[in-house]
């Protein structure tokens, strides 16, 4: 028997009302906070972004928040039954489906502003270099954008300078920008956990796109279609550093490498209801950096506490005025003036 999960909201709520309805399993007299653990369609939570082809699971789910180095990368929920082998599978092929999206994006966007790809023979010439040598892009007339073209050279020679209009452009952009919202590190901030079908979504909207602007399709060296049809070159590039493979990928928590013949329940115990930090890194790197005591904000805090502190005692060790020592209020022996009566004692004559 376990607790409903945080987000459904208290008795008597709609979302209950739809479990009562969904599954007699549902334990009368708990005043329906005590569910025994079922699935319902996602569509009896419509405030609860999930997947499509999945239904909800009410149990307990064990979030992981995953880091390469000492950056945090997102958030992912699993179970404690899982076993390492496969959740280091899925925690490589969403990481490197991310690092794809960002490949893709940046991409999309110098598409936007200049155009498709130049052959690998043309890139980096001078057009009177192009001329001389005679050569000449087969695919500029066939990928025309639609709505036409606008000329903006690219300086660096890699496009062809024939850029989308502004209509079209706009649809890009505003398509890279939702893309990386959706696996955006920010999410870990939202406490918003990411999927492999939210990577998928997010290449799908990509691919979208661009099939709006180029309903013809893009050349086949434009990197933007190799990283659509998985024939991405990235040998030597920092691109491909960034990569991890699934083969070479390691899990590690507290100091310790999650061996892929275990399962998690093995180093983190039966307990659901659990948050740990885990860092992904490739084989034979040794073990990660530990985290830290305190977290960033906390040490913003403390150095911008002592910062003011500091000025504070710059500010006493500026003032070493002693004129205050004059006044009443700082004479040691003003209270027995006062008790033998002899305060305000004025000498010589009375005027």
């Amino acid at each position: 028997m376990l607790r409903s999960r945080p987000w459904i909201k208290g008795r008597g709520t709609d979302e209950l009302a739809h479990l009562r309805d969904l599954s007699p399993q549902v334990l009368p007299g708990c005043g329906a906070w005590f569910v025994v653990a079922i699935a319902v369609p996602f569509e009896k939570f419509p405030n609860r972004r999930f997947s499509k082809d999945r239904e909800i699971d009410l149990r307990a789910m064990v979030q992981l928040h995953i880091k390469q180095g000492s950056e945090s990368q997102f958030l992912l929920d699993t179970t404690v039954d899982i076993a390492v082998e496969d959740l280091t599978k899925q925690v490589a092929a969403i990481y490197n489906g991310r690092l794809k999206i960002d490949r893709i994006c940046t991409e999309i966007c110098e598409l936007a502003e200049h155009g498709i790809f130049l052959p690998i023979n043309m890139q980096g010439l001078t057009d009177e270099q192009i001329e001389e040598l005679k050569l000449k892009d087969e695919w500029a007339e066939k990928c025309i954008p639609s709505g036409g073209f606008e000329f903006k050279k690219d300086e660096i020679g890699r496009r062809n300078g024939r850029a989308p209009n502004e209509s079209m452009k706009n649809v890009l952009k505003r398509t890279v920008e939702e893309a990386k919202a959706l696996i955006s590190k920010k999410q870990v901030q939202a406490n918003v956990c990411v999927t492999m079908e939210m990577v998928k979504d997010a290449l799908d909207q990509l691919r979208g796109a661009v099939m709006i602007v180029y309903p013809m399709g893009l050349p086949p060296h434009d990197p933007i279609r190799e990283e659509f049809e998985g024939k991405e070159e990235l040998s030597g590039l920092q691109a491909g550093k960034l990569v991890t493979e699934e083969a070479e990928a390691q899990l590690w928590w507290a100091g310790k490498e999650l061996q892929r013949s275990k399962k998690l329940s093995d180093y983190i115990g039966k307990n659901e209801k659990t948050k740990i930090i885990v860092k992904i890194q490739k084989r034979g790197q040794g073990a990660p950096a530990r985290e830290p005591i305190v977290s960033e904000d906390e040490q913003k805090k403390m150095m911008m506490y002592y910062y003011k502190r500091q000025e504070e005692l710059k500010k006493l060790d500026e003032n070493d005025d002693e004129s205050y020592l004059d006044s009443d209020w700082s004479d040691r022996h003003a209270l027995k003036r006062q008790f033998q009566g002899v305060k305000d004692i004025k000498w010589g004559p009375r005027k």
